[in-house]
């Protein structure tokens, strides 16, 4: 029996109100369309993804924490905003999406179209420090109605994180995640989380899980994510410590992982975010480009940098700012596009003001911009 929504979807079409932080493009480039801040009974908002409608709307469904706390246990639900105009402006009225069924929150979504046409929801389902298992939902309706949650993890329990914005489909249609095992029921919490990936070819219904990604070294590895590459393998790119984006590789569409290795990606201890531009073989990187030398910034999650590589991450090219203030704190990245345009939603907030997750911003920029 289908799950219907405390609130209706359908009430996101005639919501009223638009925000109106969108202007007119500069030459194509970056521009404030939406910023969820914190308010009331309301400390962060957080880890979202989009999803385009039959109808050309954008589904925007985050994170919306409540309460007083901005931890990542504190109680958080599913909500969504909608822009009817390729992201340019948003509902300014939030929707619930999911309610609050873990025990402390559910958090951190991603969305698909799948090859049959319904909507996937993941998200993470949160019960305590050991039981915290990424969960599937679909809708045939265009997210007026949700399916039960199924779990996508049962061969293991423990703490998974499984970031936003992360699960793909594969050109043949096989699913896949990438996720994150920091504590098992009967074992200690382990900053150095063990990697797997996940992957189904029954639309989500059932789940199988790879061997571990290999590390032998005392590199710390965590929030992994996955691309398809043009020769048919699958790359894995890892949040580590180090100073760059450690990597990882299968040829057996996810089985089986080479072991880690380091990128030419330099980063601090956060998540990157890479997705293949449509109508191209470009990838597109979004990641905080800081390797440290800089006092004032290093080991902080700033700048915000876009970057396309034309040889499946060999080489970047085209390094562009999206956001450079060095109080700033940018991170879980979703992307998006549009017919001509790319719309990013990331934390945005500030390291003095500790609103460093509280804040979203989603921004957008033509494809061309890029380039």
């Amino acid at each position: 029996m289908k799950h219907l929504i405390l609130t209706a979807f359908l009430s996101l079409l005639v919501a009223p109100g638009i925000c109106t932080h969108a202007q007119k493009l500069p030459a194509g480039g970056p521009q404030l369309a939406l910023q969820l801040n914190p308010g009331p009974d309301n400390p962060r908002n957080s880890e979202g993804d989009f999803i385009t409608l039959k109808n050309g709307d954008i589904l925007f469904i985050y994170s919306r924490y409540t309460g007083s706390s901005t931890s990542d246990h504190a109680p958080a639900y599913l909500a969504g905003r909608l822009s009817r105009d390729g992201g340019k402006t948003w509902t300014t009225a939030d929707r619930l999406i999911v309610e609050q069924e873990g025990d402390m929150n559910v958090m951190s979504v991603s969305l698909l179209r799948l090859k049959n046409g319904k909507i996937a929801l993941f998200y993470l389902k949160k019960n305590s420090e050991t039981d915290c298992i990424p969960q599937m939902r679909t809708s045939a309706d265009e997210g007026k109605t949700w399916s039960e949650p199924v779990p996508c993890i049962t061969d293991k329990k423990g703490y998974f994180v499984l970031n936003n914005s992360r699960v793909i489909q594969l050109s043949d249609g096989r699913l896949m995640m990438a996720v994150a095992l920091h504590r098992a029921v009967d074992g200690k919490w382990q900053n150095q989380a063990t990697l797997y990936s996940y992957y189904s070819d029954d639309q989500g219904a059932s789940w199988k899980s790879s061997s571990a990604i290999p590390n032998n070294s005392q590199i710390i590895t965590q929030e992994p994510g996955l691309i398809e590459l043009k020769d048919g393998r699958i790359m894995m790119f890892i949040r580590a410590s180090g100073g760059v984006q450690q990597l990882s590789y299968s040829s057996d569409k996810g089985a089986s992982w080479s072991h880690i290795e380091p990128s030419n990606i330099a980063s601090p201890l956060s998540p990157a975010s890479i997705k293949r531009i449509p109508g191209t073989s470009d990838l597109l990187l979004v990641w905080n480009n800081n390797d440290g030398s800089q006092p004032q910034t290093k080991d902080k999650r700033t700048p915000l940098t876009v970057a396309i590589s034309k040889d499946d991450g060999k080489t970047w090219i085209n390094t562009r700012n999206i956001e450079t203030d060095p109080d700033g704190w940018y991170c879980y990245i979703a992307i998006h596009f549009t017919k001509n345009d790319v719309l990013l939603g990331y934390c945005a907030g500030s390291q003095v003001k500790k609103t460093h997750l509280s804040v979203t911003n989603v921004k957008r920029f033509s494809q061309k911009w890029l380039y």
